[in-house]
């Protein structure tokens, strides 16, 4: 018995003695659920299993405005997490979160970790830098809007799949075939701000707002009630009322009316490939957005979605080693290169797109390169380059409520879109006392 309690004692002072190696725990909150919260935790245990001194632990908060309020109100509680992803529209908002942001470009630079702002392309990288080039959060989950296309629908209606749908007066005239084959839902849209103002304004080179759509500056006002934009809400507002344009939701419900076949066009994010290339049982093509041949300068590029990783202050400088040693991981060409194929999202660095295109992904999956083109084909310009406004997301629920007001035929394009810049510029002038 003393034996074995000698040996016991031994063996307690010998872990005693021992070195700890307990691994630094950091926390990731972010907005996936289904096939692309699957990918986020394939990504996350992939890291975990690659080194011995960090792991990570990701949490779904809801859908991207609940995580972006669960970050600020876990901040204010002292209980935020190391790494919040936020979407593009509440950059303004992060930017003037001050105390609770801490930049990823100082992130990097304290950890020692090597780190290229100039790898990643102009599109993404100008979205979230300062006006000097530094990064302010990871660009993680990119996208920007395309043309999906049911090919058998419009097959089946008489109309060759292959027919050009370039521009908006191409669709149009497609979409009155459609609908007198008595297609019951000849087009449908995601996220219908995004793509059809906020997009169709940069991709016509027309501003959104002032003041560089907000990058210039707290002081912006909205311009989303311009000749461009009238014409465009007014022509799809023709389009619910013919039964030819057919409105789900504010948000992608109209993916699944899509993914089941139900309707012949679809604009959505890129990334909708994920969920599309899963679920359809039909024969797709990704093609170009559409553009008003002879409005502004179209097609210009358009602007990303999606959205980009915060790193939040609080932390010890070892959590943050552990932060930039993972957000190094994700933009890893390998890792970048998986996600983009796997998901639609773009590839947010230029050695990530050339090796997906060396591994000959694009060549064997023709269309999933358009998102690609689209957004790379030209240099952005101050309308093009995106929108940074202040209470982003409260302005998009109000442009919402006037768009389902067209839709219904309640109100013409022209008052709509002049109530949502009227209230917008409210919002935006309250966001600019918030600053001071």
């Amino acid at each position: 018995m003393t034996k074995l309690f000698t040996a016991a004692v031994l063996a307690a002072a010998s872990a005693a003695w021992a070195p700890a190696y307990a691994q630094t725990e950091i926390q990731f909150w972010h907005a996936f659920t289904g096939r692309l919260g699957e990918l986020v935790d394939e990504q996350v245990r992939t890291f975990n299993e690659s080194q011995d001194d960090y792991v990570v632990e990701a949490t779904h908060k809801g859908n991207y405005s609940e995580t972006l309020n669960a970050g600020i109100a876990a901040f204010r509680a002292g209980e935020q997490p190391h790494i919040l992803m936020v979407f593009e529209v509440g950059t303004a908002t992060m930017m003037a979160a001050q105390g609770a942001v801490k930049p990823v470009y100082q992130v990097m630079s304290e950890a020692g970790a090597e780190f290229d702002p100039d790898a990643f392309i102009g599109a993404v990288k100008g979205y979230y830098t300062t006006t000097d080039g530094e990064m302010l959060s990871m660009p993680f989950n990119s996208s920007t809007p395309v043309l999906w296309v049911n090919r058998d629908k419009l097959q089946e209606a008489g109309i060759d799949p292959d027919i050009d749908l370039t521009t908006w007066q191409q669709v149009g005239d497609v979409l009155t075939q459609l609908k007198d084959a008595g297609v019951s839902c000849p087009m449908t849209t995601a996220w219908q701000s995004w793509v059809h103002l906020e997009n169709l304004s940069a991709y016509h080179d027309v501003p959104f707002a002032t003041k560089d759509n907000g990058f210039a500056g707290a002081d912006a006002e909205l311009e989303l009630n311009g000749p461009l934009q009238v014409k465009h809400i007014g022509a799809m507002g023709e389009w619910a009322r013919d039964g030819k344009f057919i409105y789900a939701g504010r948000r992608n419900e109209g993916g699944a009316n899509f993914r089941g076949g139900e309707c012949a066009l679809f604009t959505e994010s890129s990334a909708g490939y994920a969920g599309i290339n899963a679920e359809a049982d039909f024969d797709f093509d990704v093609r170009p957005l559409p553009y008003w041949e002879g409005e502004g300068n179209a097609p210009r590029n358009t602007i990303i979605g999606g959205a980009s990783l915060w790193v939040m202050e609080g932390h010890d400088p070892e959590e943050y080693k552990g932060v930039a040693a993972f957000l190094n991981y994700l933009s890893s060409p390998e890792v970048q290169a998986k996600w983009h194929q796997d998901t639609g999202y773009l590839p947010i660095t230029s050695a990530a797109a050339d090796l997906t295109r060396e591994q000959g992904f694009y060549e064997s999956n023709p269309g999933t390169d358009v998102a690609v083109k689209q957004m790379t084909a030209n240099e952005p310009t101050a309308n093009s380059k995106g929108i940074r406004l202040g209470y982003f997301d409260q302005i998009r629920t109000v442009i919402d409520e006037e768009l389902e007001a067209v839709w219904a035929g309640d109100k013409d394009a022209q008052t709509a879109l002049d109530s949502a810049k009227s209230r917008g510029d409210q919002l935006l002038r309250r966001f600019e006392q918030s600053t001071r």
